[in-house]
């Protein structure tokens, strides 16, 4: 089951302890986001050993809009890993809430 922005906000407020990885370019890293251990989503498949640990554990994707950690949570579901949930609506999404709470 994937996990909404809103209970990712509330959770990284909480300072819980998140697996969470965003698949977006370098460039969009810099630009904004939000604490998450970058692994651009061409470089999943080869950088795919930093992420063993987490086989067993929750772990969250995100990128811009939600496509491209979708695939990265349907290619980690196949490497063996058994709870990936992708943030809907990414990091556009994320934003927006803030921007509505503020």
């Amino acid at each position: 089951m994937d996990i909404t922005v809103e209970e990712l906000k509330e959770r990284l407020e909480s300072g819980e302890e998140l697996n969470l990885i965003d698949v977006r370019e370098e460039h969009e890293y810099e630009a904004d986001n939000l604490g998450a251990y970058l692994i651009p989503l061409g470089e999943l498949p080869s950088r795919l050993s930093e992420l063993e640990e987490l086989k067993d554990q929750e772990v969250l994707v995100h990128c811009r809009s939600g496509a491209r950690s979708d695939r990265a949570k349907q290619f980690l579901l196949g490497q063996g890993f058994s709870n990936v949930r992708n943030v809907l609506g990414g990091i556009l999404a994320y934003r927006e809430l803030e921007d509505s709470d503020a």
